[in-house]
């Protein structure tokens, strides 16, 4: 037997304390079932719940995605939370803490709520200002919420993980004002943060999958988990698609990383962090979003 194998722990985050805010579907699903999967007990908010969703057309619940934390090896806790709310959230740090014995050992900023609010194809004056305004609110206002009242439990711990979701790892236009200002927006939270988190001990990132196969895209385009490599035939780059569970894997793989601290302030990204730490994603492979768009002239962000 391989003695590297026999000292690998199966479960290098058994016994940390992590909140996924944002952990309905998408991203947020695959990071809080892989922070589960590598043993944490991971409290999963959001607002869809059994019987009354947030979302039109999306039948995901923050219950579902719990029972995946546990039933991949850790402990999910569903709290719903609207996390333009600061008292909800308030709330649900209080309950983290008391039930924790004030520790916060990870915490995800995932909260997005744009699918419905971004017009593609329409200049930034054309586009309803309403509904890009609520984007920041809902993909910006919530990421400082959330971290306003997360961070304190760290700092008193001076040891902890922030991890801004976004998309891409760069400032460039991403094809829509509304749409660009808010994955910027993570980029620079996380960069920001890390200044003041770095006399306490606390980390904090941005992370980015890479053509993220989340149950919104699937069902864009018709496909299934089951047959999804059929969709290249409307979109050929699909098939260096990846699982939400891959960037989950990822943040799982950085939390787990005794010298996470290293990375503070960087905007990272699910490939970058598989060629550093060999995880793959549930089907085995190890997609490569940044050498693919490299070597066929693509931008990625």
């Amino acid at each position: 037997m391989n003695k590297e194998a026999i000292n690998v722990n199966p479960q290098p985050l058994a016994g940390k304390i992590a909140v996924v805010a944002g952990a309905t579907r998408g991203a947020g699903r695959g990071i809080a079932a892989m922070l589960g999967e590598a043993g944490a007990t991971v409290y999963c908010t959001g607002r869809s719940v059994r019987g009354n969703p947030a979302t039109p057309g999306r039948p995901e619940t923050i219950e579902e995605t719990a029972e995946l934390v546990t039933a991949k090896g850790g402990l999910g806790i569903p709290v719903r939370v609207d996390h333009t709310d600061p008292e909800q959230v308030k709330a649900l740090f209080e309950r983290v803490g008391r039930e924790q014995g004030g520790r916060l050992d990870i915490l995800v900023n995932d909260i997005w709520g744009g699918e419905q609010r971004i017009a593609w194809g329409k200049t930034f004056w054309e586009h309803s200002l309403a509904d890009g305004l609520a984007v920041q609110d809902s993909a910006v206002r919530t990421h400082m919420i959330t971290s306003w009242y997360g961070a304190p439990l760290m700092v008193a711990r001076k040891s902890g993980l922030i991890v801004e979701v976004t998309d891409g790892t760069g400032y460039k236009y991403r094809g829509n004002l509304f749409y660009s200002v808010a994955k910027v927006s993570a980029i620079h939270m996380a960069e920001a943060m890390a200044r003041d988190l770095k006399p306490y001990g606390v980390t904090a990132v941005s992370v980015t999958p890479g053509f993220l196969r989340s149950e919104e895209m699937l069902d864009h385009f018709g496909v299934t988990e089951a047959n999804w490599r059929d969709a290249a035939a409307q979109e050929p780059h699909f098939l260096m698609s990846e699982t939400p569970f891959y960037v989950g894997r990822a943040v799982a793989a950085l939390a787990a990383d005794p010298n996470a601290a290293s990375k503070s302030g960087r905007a990272l990204s699910s490939w970058e962090l598989m060629r550093e730490y060999g995880f793959a994603d549930v089907d085995g492979a190890q997609p490569d979003w940044g050498r693919y768009c490299e070597e066929r002239g693509l931008p990625y962000l």
